[in-house]
């Protein structure tokens, strides 16, 4: 019968050269480990919780309708912090004095296997009101932008989110199947489309997107024999949340529910094993004061990563010094609580916990103003406030964290 042993070596290069120079296959220290089903990891895991965590949902399961965040291959072309550049490229792309080869050099564009730039510019020629492919997208937490939400500027806009989230009235969770180095923080909302790294670095932990709601088939040729749009849940799941409960929550309520559980810290922590090599699952309740608790945490919540919360609104920071807000350089110095943009202007009251802050695999503050230093901006007078109020709400998102905890007195829920 065939064994499998591990070992890990942690340290410099140089170190670990030296250890396997003088370290042979039967010195070295290995822990024998146990693959098995459905993910035959070659490493030890602590199987103790597994049986636990696995009589949970799994929110694919949950909410059947999911597809990747859109992905354009050229950000730099079909994204924009300014929706008059975007329309600016694409009145070019109309432009049939413009030559491809020196359209392609301007926005330095390159044909590939999904994507030709004299076939896009052909089709945009055949689309009457192309102004309306311009929309919000959300391009990294806090961080909404302007797209062309089409082919004509993207390879993958995704089908799901075409028909689904595109000018819908809808909400959206996001979170991803794999975190490669840290723990699980991968849990976000967006009423917009998202692209497919908004809260993850690597394609690899791409964030997956699930609608609240799905709505009909509007162009199905054998017409529509739903008018509405419904909860995208699946009739299993709602009927174990029904009997649980004794009724059937507004699809809402679960929503807030599902986003106040994947925040809780012990739930991070208690299977964080398992959250790094999978989509996360979701344990129920039969206590409903316990639902609805946890659901109205998780409706503050949405609030506040929305950007619609009234606690926003009460600035714990300050913005000071004289210049042209140009993001040059991005300095945190944690005893003076400030962070500074440039040599002479700075925020002031940001804490180290909430400087430090994650969602996802980005540091919220630091990414933020990166991308702005990146593209060599100036920050306008719209751009500061909102800046202040990412602080608010990171600082209420903490707090809020908290109080899911406190609420949640015993691990597994009953």
């Amino acid at each position: 019968m065939t064994k499998v042993y591990h070992a890990d070596l942690f340290g410099s290069r140089q170190y670990k050269y030296d250890f396997l120079e003088s370290q042979d296959i039967f010195s070295i220290d290995w822990q024998e480990v146990n693959p098995s089903s459905p993910f035959y990891l070659f490493i030890p895991q602590n199987t103790d919780l597994l049986a636990e965590y696995n009589q949970y949902w799994k929110i694919t399961n949950i909410m059947p309708i999911n597809v990747l965040g859109f992905q354009s291959h050229r950000d730099n072309f079909a994204i924009d912090f300014d929706k008059e550049e975007i329309d600016k490229r694409i009145k070019e792309m109309l432009n049939q004095k413009i030559s491809d080869q020196d359209f392609a050099k301007k926005y330095d564009l390159k044909d590939n296997r999904d994507w030709k730039l004299s076939e896009a510019r052909q089709s945009l020629r055949s689309i009457s009101e192309w102004e309306n492919l311009i929309t919000d997208c959300l391009y990294r937490p806090f961080d909404m932008r302007f797209c062309c939400f089409s082919t004509i500027t993207m390879d993958y806009p995704r089908r799901e989110l075409i028909n689904h989230v595109f000018n819908k009235e809808n909400l959206c969770l996001l979170s991803s199947r794999q975190q490669a180095t840290i723990g699980y923080r991968h849990c976000w909302v967006t009423k917009e489309i998202p692209e497919s790294c908004a809260i993850s670095t690597t394609s690899r932990e791409g964030n997956q997107v699930f609608p609240l709601y799905i709505y009909p088939n509007t162009e199905n040729e054998q017409g529509n024999l739903f008018t509405v749009r419904s909860p995208n849940f699946d009739p299993q799941f709602l009927a174990e949340i029904t009997s649980k409960l004794g009724k059937t929550p507004s699809p809402e309520n679960i929503f807030y529910y599902i986003y106040a559980i994947f925040h809780s810290p012990t739930y991070r922590q208690r299977y964080g094993e398992f959250l790094k090599i999978d989509f996360p699952r979701l344990p129920l309740t039969s206590d409903k004061k316990l639902f609805d608790k946890l659901a109205k945490l998780g409706e503050e919540l949405v609030k506040l990563h929305l950007m619609e919360s009234k606690k926003l609104h009460k600035f714990i920071t300050k913005y000071q010094g004289e210049g042209d807000h140009l993001v040059s350089e991005v300095t945190y110095k944690p005893e003076e609580q400030r962070v500074y943009i440039n040599k002479d202007q700075y925020f002031l009251g940001i804490t180290p916990e909430i400087w430090g802050f994650k969602i996802g695999g980005y540091q919220v503050l630091d990414k933020w103003l990166k991308d702005r230093k990146k593209a060599n901006r100036n920050l306008s007078f719209e751009d500061i406030l909102h800046y202040q109020k990412i602080v608010i709400a990171l600082t209420e998102t903490q707090k809020s964290m908290t109080e899911i905890d406190q609420t949640i007195s015993q691990w597994p829920i009953i």
